[in-house]
């Protein structure tokens, strides 16, 4: 039967509910564009995203979309690992590289995880615009070379090909046009499709919610992450959310190299064949990072049956830092991504000596007391006008942009203490980011209450 483009958009602006083979016929002809599909106009396409994010979707409504996206290009064959195949996605946040540890920690424990990651957008950082600060290293890959690279190492990290659920790049191109960016149906659909496409047995989600969050209200995230974990399992995907907090860069830094330097060095820190040690107080200031990094590999451990409980595999977790394997299995993934195996490990051997910014400004404290919080999206917003994100997509991102934090919510501080450190290649773009962290981070009298990190978690 032939699926009419306009027809499915009538019935969804009506609040009909979309049968199977209309969502699927809509997709195949969006991506296909042939005589056999007849292809929906650039125009239908927008009002087709307009009726949905009007009109919602139910549960199978959401699946048959996320499945005709997942398949309208190649996927990944995770077949011949031979293993329990798992990743994480986060919805994005400041100073967030959880994925910098994670996936070396779980392919140290035994599991597969061919992580496809993103690039920073707007006020959130991309993983990708991280690891292309390592000299070499290569985010492109063939999916035959991902797969030979986790068959070895037990993880890779690249970004999506071309030929991966193109469905979701026309899509995702047309929301930000059509002002349905927001639609947590939308949103569902174009991040469950990409990883469904790795061929996932299981799958752990971050869902940020806070002032720094995409999601910034508790209830939108929630809705997020049930839609998100629903869609996993119908998919045959075992799937847990973790709604966690994002009032406060993640960890000491917030940018591109720089948080590689921060996960680089808290993994040489734990490693007892390297002699390096970071100090107490920048343990402490990363002691939000570790403590995400294991709740999210500890599910992830579980899922893979590495261990009995989440709490179980957290605790395996730590133990792959402080036996050094997680870090092999980093510098490993690396020197076979690397087009320039010396030059990344010298990079990666002593990262801060690495990490050489043209301009530094320190902000301080203008009166003692608390800190008592800040927007953190403002605070994200700083970090890309350093040039260390990107206002639209294919603006160039510095290496060495962005910033470094002294201090965390609730700590007390004294006049004139620093409370952040701006880095830049060009001394002429710190001013107005100093300004816009001036403006929004607050000093008070009264210590305020501290956020729980991980605030619930949502399974089937």
């Amino acid at each position: 039967m032939t699926i009419h483009p306009i027809d499915v958009i009538q019935h969804k602006r009506d609040g009909l509910v979309l049968s199977d083979a209309e969502i699927e016929g809509f997709i195949q002809a969006l991506v296909k564009r042939d005589a056999e599909h007849p292809t929906p106009t650039d125009a239908q396409a927008a009002a087709f995203l307009m009726a949905v994010f009007v009109r919602g979707l139910n549960a199978q409504e959401l699946a048959a979309l996320t499945e005709a996206m997942r398949f309208s290009g190649e996927v990944f064959d995770s077949s011949p690992l031979e293993g329990f195949v798992v990743d994480k996605h986060s919805t994005g946040g400041v100073g967030d590289k959880t994925s910098l540890l994670i996936a070396p920690i779980v392919a140290a424990a035994g599991l597969k995880d061919p992580m496809i990651s993103g690039r920073s957008l707007g006020h959130t950082g991309g993983t990708l615009d991280k690891l292309e600060t390592i000299p070499g290293f290569r985010t492109q890959l063939p999916l035959e070379e991902m797969l030979a690279i986790v068959r070895k190492v037990g993880f890779a990290m690249a970004g999506q090909t071309p030929e991966l659920v193109p469905a979701d790049r026309i899509l995702y191109a047309l929301r930000d046009h059509t002002g349905t960016v927001e639609s947590p149906y939308l949103i569902t659909a174009s991040i469950m499709s990409k990883k469904l496409a790795e061929g996932l047995n299981g799958l752990v989600l971050d869902v940020k919610t806070g002032s720094g969050a995409f999601m910034q209200s508790y209830e939108d995230a929630r809705l997020l992450a049930g839609l998100m974990v629903e869609t996993g399992e119908l998919a045959g995907t075992r799937t847990v959310a973790l709604l966690t907090a994002m009032e406060e860069p993640l960890g000491r830094f917030a940018g591109n190299w720089v948080e590689v330097q921060e996960c680089v060095e808290l993994m040489q820190h734990f490693s007892p064949e390297i002699e390096f040690t970071l100090s107490e107080e920048k343990l402490r200031l990363s002691a939000d990072l570790l403590e995400l990094t294991h709740a999210l590999a500890g599910h992830m451990l579980h899922l893979g049956g590495k261990a009995a409980t989440p709490e179980d595999g957290a605790d395996l977790s730590e133990w792959m830092l402080l036996d050094g394997s997680a870090y092999r299995k980093f510098l490993e993934m690396i020197q076979m991504q690397s087009n320039s195996w010396e030059a990344a490990r010298a990079a990666l051997e002593h990262p801060a000596e690495f990490h050489r910014p043209a301009a530094m400004r320190v902000l301080e404290a203008e009166s003692a007391g608390y800190l008592a919080g800040m927007d953190c999206r403002q605070v994200g917003r700083a970090v890309q006008r350093l040039s260390a994100g990107r206002a639209k997509p294919g603006d160039p991102v510095s290496a060495h942009a962005g910033i470094e934090m002294h201090v965390k919510i609730g700590d007390r501080v004294e006049a004139r203490q620093p409370l952040v450190t701006l880095f830049s290649e060009d001394a002429g773009l710190l001013a107005e980011p100093e300004e816009m962290l001036r403006e929004t981070i607050r000093v008070e009298q009264e210590m305020p209450d501290r956020a729980k990190l991980v605030r619930e978690v949502l399974r089937r």
